[in-house]
């Protein structure tokens, strides 16, 4: 599966925004999806993810409550609202594709290239 990420941009700290990442091929639903993200001079770190069918979701425990996960089979994209963002949002995101559901990097094989999210103060 190859994946496009798409949405980021410089937002003012308590914005919002709506990162996509569109998936080729028809075995998109058969995947697990999930987004991290990278900031300068740091490791990549898991954000969110949702399992094949849309039914479970999981966050990492900074960004409960104000990021939300969803995903469209129909469209082969999956998606991450943003909410009430803040200056530490600040990194390039990545969406992820791996056959099995959970938070761990290793487990993704198939990766989008980045879209950066910039949160000003």
């Amino acid at each position: 599966v190859q994946l496009q990420a798409s949405g980021g941009g410089l937002v003012q700290a308590g914005g919002s925004l709506r990162l996509s990442c569109a998936a080729s091929g028809r075995t998109f639903r058969t995947y697990n999806m999930g987004w991290f993200r990278q900031a300068p001079g740091k490791e990549r770190e898991f954000r969110a993810a949702i399992n094949w069918s849309g039914s479970s979701t999981m966050y990492a425990d900074s960004v409960k409550g104000r990021f939300t996960i969803s995903r469209n089979n129909a469209e082969n994209t999956v998606y991450l609202q943003m909410n009430s963002l803040k200056p530490e949002d600040t990194a390039v995101y990545y969406c992820a594709a791996s056959l099995t559901f959970g938070r761990r990097l290793e487990l993704y094989g198939y990766w989008g290239q980045g879209t950066q999210v910039t949160v000003s103060s």
